[in-house]
């Protein structure tokens, strides 16, 4: 390693992390220069590149990348083994894993992280953030309840997408959304299925976002009516909505009005999944009252997908919990997992017109 050239690439790298890090803290500015700005066309030219392969290609970087750090660690200790410990070597191989790390975030928020510091979605779709009473939060409840209910008899009995039907449908559902709103607009889609799916399910992933590529990565092993809500979700990611709950914001708009029931159902199921959490979580006597509201049908869905998720339940699950939650701490979501939940403010907020007439 060459001492000199090392140095010089620490002082480029930090130099150049400290303006992204500063960058950062404008989150207008990330927007209109940004998000707004250099990520559509990043992010279009790595899912136009992604589109000509079948398979993830992002997994695929991901394991090179793998491959590469441990070859480099190998040829370290074979270094060691065969020169023994230099003096310099105390100062210079800190650096040199601080370089790559240096070079692994900057390269993450350049070709998507930086999103995190975008100003709110809600905002930007003029969706108000104030809070419910418990007894709001029994209304909305009610409302999902009566709304999946009504849509469950209507799904496929033979629902089984594959991953092209999901994309084209969704493309569908996103494309009339941009009639109403450009920031639903959504070109060069890319959407894969996750190459392991067994390892994925151990770790508790429905999908993900695969910045190196620019795919949406889908767990095709989920139920198949979880399927069509994980699908616009992660194209979510795609456009640039980095949060959580933001993307599941997005999702439910843009499936709520799909002209399939499927997708109707799958974005209306999730959402009651998340308020029935919430009431879980606050008024535990008035969950087990909305439970009996829901249909035999229902019911049935939410436990084939427990069972689902108990199948492949491991210590695995509980400790990629832990690392995502520390993530997503790091990158501007205070609340770590918890984010998901905010989504049931805003489902209140959309509503509580129709909610609150005649209460």
């Amino acid at each position: 390693m060459n001492s000199k050239s090392i140095f010089k690439q620490f002082i480029i790298l930090s130099i150049t992390t400290l303006i992204i890090f500063l960058f950062g803290l404008f989150p207008q500015i990330v927007l209109n220069i940004y998000s707004k700005g250099l990520y559509p066309i990043i992010s279009s030219v790595l899912r136009w590149i992604s589109s000509l392969l079948p398979f993830a290609i992002g997994d695929i970087l991901y394991a090179v990348i793998i491959v590469f750090l441990l070859r480099l660690i190998f040829k370290f200790f074979i270094r060691i083994k065969k020169n023994g410990w230099q003096k310099t070597d105390k100062i210079i191989i800190p650096i040199y894993i601080l370089n790559t790390l240096l070079i692994f975030y900057i390269s993450f928020k350049l070709l998507w992280g930086l999103n995190y510091a975008r100003p709110s979605i809600s905002k930007q779709l003029n969706i108000s953030d104030e809070k419910y009473t418990v007894k709001e939060l029994q209304l909305l409840a009610n409302y999902f309840i009566e709304k999946t209910n009504k849509l469950q008899p209507q799904i496929s009995q033979n629902l089984n997408y594959n991953i092209k039907q999901l994309q084209l449908k969704a493309v569908i559902d996103y494309q009339n959304a941009a009639k109403e709103n450009p920031f639903f607009k959504y070109n060069q889609p890319s959407v894969k299925p996750v190459i392991n799916g067994w390892l994925i399910s151990k770790i508790g992933i429905e999908g993900y976002y695969n910045p190196l590529s620019g795919e949406a990565n889908v767990n095709m092993k989920l139920p198949a009516w979880v399927l069509p809500f994980v699908t616009c979700h992660e194209i979510a990611h795609q456009l640039g909505v980095a949060k959580e709950d933001e993307a599941n914001l997005v999702a439910y708009l843009v499936g709520v009005k799909s002209n399939d029931v499927n997708f109707q159902y799958s974005v209306n199921y999730n959402m009651l999944r998340y308020i029935l959490l919430e009431i879980r979580i606050k008024s535990p006597e008035d969950y087990i009252a909305l439970r009996t509201k829901i249909t035999p049908a229902v019911l049935a869905n939410f436990k084939a997908e427990n069972e689902f998720w108990a199948k492949y339940n491991g210590q695995m699950s509980t400790y990629m919990s832990i690392a995502f939650d520390k993530f997503l701490k790091f990158n501007n979501q205070p609340k770590g997992i918890d984010s998901y939940q905010d989504i049931v403010i805003w489902l209140w907020n959309i509503h509580k017109e129709e909610l609150t007439v005649g209460n």
